[in-house]
């Protein structure tokens, strides 16, 4: 097969319209379904952008052709020429009459697992044939919506004269405090994934004000939920001159803009889940004690320092289609880096959103002997984080900033039931292939 002959002679399935009724096409694909009638076969031929019939009849096509047809397994690559033509039995009104048949590469018969869009395989095993799995239109659907999000989090971001920056995956010490990081030898050296590029993007945001990421972030929990990944990607942001008031109010916008535009760009594949009702979400905010108080009003159990899912779902109930910002949280509930606010509280928040938290932030702290002190108290050694520390010594702005996840934002726009169906090729605790 010439490849360079056919890119230049191929029509995307998509383009496909009644200007080409009549004229001669080439598709190329995956056999998605046949049908054999006797004296007339049909497949289904699928590529990225949709699905069109292939129709032969035994009087008029080929013999080898017909042949080719009956005997070419699903999912086999297949490249089609031929007419044109337009039917209104035929899914999208057009069909193709076959002038010939290539099978570039032939499936394996029978497929592992379903690949319908209305597929009853359990999802551990559609993992273990991920590769397999992503040919469904579904699947594809949620990394097409995926990307938009990524764009539009870029657009905006662009938009608001923030920079992209690529921060280390590699860290000498604990990013957030805690014990959950996966060590590995660098050299002679001990070190370990990061966590998260938090204190890169602060250090960052000291000289080039606004910053964003999309970083991917390491977690040795060994948790096992429909919630949680050990490998995550996140949209990071950090901006100088800010409390926690004036970056909650740019997450809510650049979540409202990434929204708006998969329901503007992502039509097509919204359709493959009748059951979401999109919309722009509104923002409302509320402190942790207010949030506390609604819970005791609903008889929901919190945490002393943190909301407790349930909680978090009760606020999704309560409030649909919001973000629903819970600020002045406790500071023992924040990490080191996160700003005290009198005795108890903090400039530290969470987003919730579809009764679930897709984001944390607040004001960090940006005073040397203050940020020590806090290390301290978190049971930290301050020696671990002397460049960190030092970077606040010579000129800091207040500043504040967030991070997002991307699954499980994608999660939560499609309600999809397990974190795991938002991630091409997802790492948890027993997951490592493929």
């Amino acid at each position: 097969m010439d490849l360079i002959k056919l890119n230049k002679e191929r029509k995307q399935i998509k383009e496909i319209t009644a200007k080409d009724d009549g004229k001669t096409a080439a598709v190329a694909g995956w056999l998605y379904d046949s049908r054999d009638l006797g004296k007339i076969k049909f497949i289904i031929l699928r590529d990225s952008t949709g699905e069109i019939q292939i129709t032969a009849h035994k009087d008029k096509t080929p013999e080898d052709i017909f042949k080719a047809m009956s005997k070419t397994s699903r999912e086999s690559v297949v490249v089609i020429k031929g007419t044109v033509k337009k039917s209104d039995k035929a899914p999208e009104g057009r069909e193709i009459i076959p002038e010939s048949f290539e099978v570039l590469a032939e499936a394996a018969d029978p497929l592992p697992v379903d690949v319908s869009d209305f597929s009853k395989t359990e999802l551990p095993k559609r993992l273990d044939y991920r590769f397999l799995d992503l040919h469904r239109r579904k699947a594809q659907a949620i990394f097409r919506i995926q990307s938009t999000l990524l764009q539009a989090y870029r657009e905006y971001m662009t938009s608001i004269n923030a920079i992209e920056a690529i921060f280390p995956s590699i860290i000498s010490a604990s990013s957030e405090g805690g014990t959950e990081l996966y060590p590995l030898k660098y050299f002679e050296k001990k070190a370990f994934l990061s966590q998260s590029c938090q204190l890169y993007k602060q250090m960052l945001a000291c000289s080039m004000e606004k910053v964003f990421a999309v970083f991917t972030a390491w977690r040795a929990e060994k948790h096992n939920t429909i919630r949680h990944l050990n490998e995550s990607r996140q949209f990071d942001f950090e901006m100088a001159f800010a409390d926690e008031f004036v970056v909650m109010d740019v997450l809510a916008k650049v979540t409202q803009h990434m929204i708006a535009q998969v329901m503007e760009k992502n039509k097509a594949e919204l359709a493959l889940f009748p059951e979401v009702k999109l919309k722009v979400p509104k923002t409302k905010y509320m402190t942790f004690n207010e949030a506390v108080e609604i819970m005791k009003k609903n008889k929901i159990p919190t945490g002393k320092h943190d909301l407790t899912g349930e909680a978090e779902k009760k606020l999704g109930e309560l409030f649909p289609d919001t973000i629903v910002f819970v600020h002045d949280w406790p500071i023992a509930g924040k990490p080191f880096y996160i700003m005290p606010k009198g005795k108890d509280s903090s400039g530290g928040f969470d987003a919730i959103y579809n009764g679930m938290e897709i984001s944390s932030g607040g004001q960090r702290v940006h005073i040397p002997e203050l940020l020590t002190e806090r290390l301290k108290i978190k049971g930290l050694n301050p020696k671990d984080f002397k460049d960190y520390i030092d970077s606040f010594r010579y000129g800091a702005p207040p500043h504040a900033g967030w991070g997002m996840g991307l699954e499980r934002l994608t999660m939560l726009i499609l309600n999809l039931p397990n974190i795991r169906e938002a991630v091409l090729f997802p790492r948890d605790r027993d997951r490592l292939t493929p």
